[in-house]
């Protein structure tokens, strides 16, 4: 976390800032107040505080909200001392803040969306380059799950894979063989026929890509417990309910981490 800050530190600040040093003597000190401005969860707190000790160790923080719980909007957090410092970091701050909150923010929604299904909503690898732990971290402080980190603690066998490999049982079959000390292994289908293939080699999880409310419901009903079954592709808040009632395990949303508005946040500083 240590480097990402250093890099957006320098993105923002570059050689210094000149607005600051023109204005603010470098005695003045000051108060400052994090706002929500909005209805929803906070994340994201952690690598506020980091950005802010980044700038001057000699800075305040005082965290004003729990992560994870849903709020009306409120004092989100209070950093104090040297002003220039305060308003070296806060846009990098609130980035990261704004950002991460989004992210928590949908997810929620998701989750809310789906409560009593017993569904479970998951993130996937459509994130910000750079900022998949954070953003996942994001989605965990939302009430969802973390789906494969990346390419290296799963085997999800998808369209192109199955291509390459001949088949869906074909790259089924080699998927199993593969996956040692328990290596997770899923394999996409976009068919009831495929669905079949599948099962019939024993794979433990199958996503299901892009099929209706129906063909879920009938990819359940020939399943009969034998795979866990992940709903993926095209989903949305609008649509998230139907495709749980459907008694699939999981249903992906890319959109938590590459369609998330940003949760309104904001600084205001009072001069000591």
């Amino acid at each position: 976390m240590q480097e990402l800050i250093d890099r957006a530190l320098a993105e923002d600040v570059g050689a210094g800032d000149v607005t600051s040093e023109a204005l603010i003597p470098p005695d003045a000190r000051a108060r400052a107040r994090i706002e929500q401005k909005a209805p929803g969860v906070i994340a994201g707190l952690r690598v506020a505080e980091a950005v802010f000790r980044r700038v001057d160790p000699e800075l305040r923080w005082h965290p004003r909200a729990r992560e994870g719980e849903w709020r009306e909007g409120g004092l989100v957090a209070e950093v104090a001392g040297a002003t220039a410092s305060i308003l070296r970091g806060e846009r990098v701050a609130l980035n990261f803040l704004d950002r991460l909150s989004g992210i928590a923010t949908l997810t929620a929604r998701f989750v809310q969306a789906v409560e009593g299904t017993g569904a479970t909503i998951l993130d996937t690898r459509k994130t910000t380059p750079g900022l998949r732990v954070l953003e996942k971290q994001a989605v965990l402080a939302g009430g969802g799950h973390n789906h494969r980190a990346g390419l290296h603690d799963a085997i999800l066998v998808k369209e192109n894979h199955i291509a390459a490999a001949g088949g869906v049982r074909q790259a089924a079959e080699r998927a199993l063989e593969a996956a040692v000390d328990g290596m997770p292994v899923e394999v996409e289908c976009s068919s009831l026929a495929e669905l079949d293939e599948a099962l019939e080699t024993g794979v433990p999880t199958i996503l299901l890509d892009n099929m209706s409310p129906e063909e879920l419901r009938r990819a359940v009903e020939r399943t009969a417990g034998r795979a866990k079954l992940e709903a993926s592709g095209g989903v949305s808040l609008d649509s998230a309910r139907a495709i749980a009632e459907t008694g699939v395990d999981f249903i992906s949303v890319g959109a938590l981490t590459h369609s998330a508005p940003a949760l309104d946040l904001s600084l205001r500083l009072e001069p000591l």
